[in-house]
């Protein structure tokens, strides 16, 4: 599958530090949840951290499709031919998988 290296960089690079912070954020939710559960915190509270923590992660994604539709899949149905038909692929795939998950 083509990582899209040789093309233009990917549409999210503009944003890359947000997103970056944003999964640091992550990170540290998930170190947060490590905690809680090592101190045997009551489970609500830690479903209402994971559910945080999930609802993080989406919002991270849903963005990335976002600007992968916006970018990567607009250039190529531009370009046309086998390229877009496995750009919209790709998308529809990672739309699945997200609805999934």
């Amino acid at each position: 599958m083509d990582d899209g290296t040789a093309h233009a960089p990917h549409g999210y690079i503009s944003r890359k530090d947000d997103y970056l912070k944003r999964l640091r954020r992550i990170e540290g939710q998930a170190r947060g949840l490590q905690r809680m559960v090592e101190d045997e915190k009551y489970c609500i509270d830690i479903l209402t951290q994971v559910s945080a923590m999930t609802s993080a992660l989406q919002s991270v994604a849903l963005g990335l499709l976002e600007e992968h539709m916006s970018h990567c899949v607009v250039a190529a149905a531009q370009a046309g031919g086998p390229e877009a038909e496995e750009k919209v692929r790709e998308a529809s795939a990672a739309i699945a998988r997200l609805v999934r998950s």
